[in-house]
């Protein structure tokens, strides 16, 4: 066997380049304010059927836990692996967004004033700061 003439993949000059900018992209403490902001909004979104009180609610309560933790789950792979999922900050924009109309989809009745407030609050934050994450992915991407 003979030794290969081009070196591995993970050693092309292009991607180290992409890791160095995603590195200094995610090391600011803006950026690591808004993982954690992101990442606490999706736990918080997983606990509020508890926390504001509307659990009995069955339908909505086992939306937000299952919606909360997909994304913290999808926010807390930023960290990481910023080069390879900042990407799916758009993704994380979709859930925010279905976050403050699913009060209104979900089920076919209304839910109390203190659930519908919490989702929309929590859904427009988590747009705000997925659409932060995806600013610094294409500010990082440009320069």
């Amino acid at each position: 066997m003979t030794a290969p003439t081009s070196p591995r993949i993970d050693q092309h000059p292009d991607i180290l380049a992409l890791r160095a900018h995603s590195e200094a992209a995610t090391s600011t403490p803006v950026a690591q304010a808004v993982e954690a902001l992101a990442l606490l909004c999706g736990v918080y979104l997983a606990a509020s059927p508890w926390i504001v009180g509307f659990s009995g609610t069955s339908t909505l309560a086992i939306h937000n836990l299952i919606v909360g933790a997909a994304f913290a789950c999808l926010v807390g792979g930023f960290g990481p692996a910023y080069e390879r999922t900042h990407a799916m900050s758009w993704a994380a924009l979709c859930l925010g967004a279905w976050t403050i109309i699913s009060p209104w989809v979900v089920s076919g009745h209304a839910f109390a004033t203190a659930a519908v407030v919490s989702n929309v609050i929590a859904g427009a934050v988590a747009c705000l700061v997925a659409l932060a994450l995806a600013r610094m992915g294409m500010a990082r991407s440009r320069g």
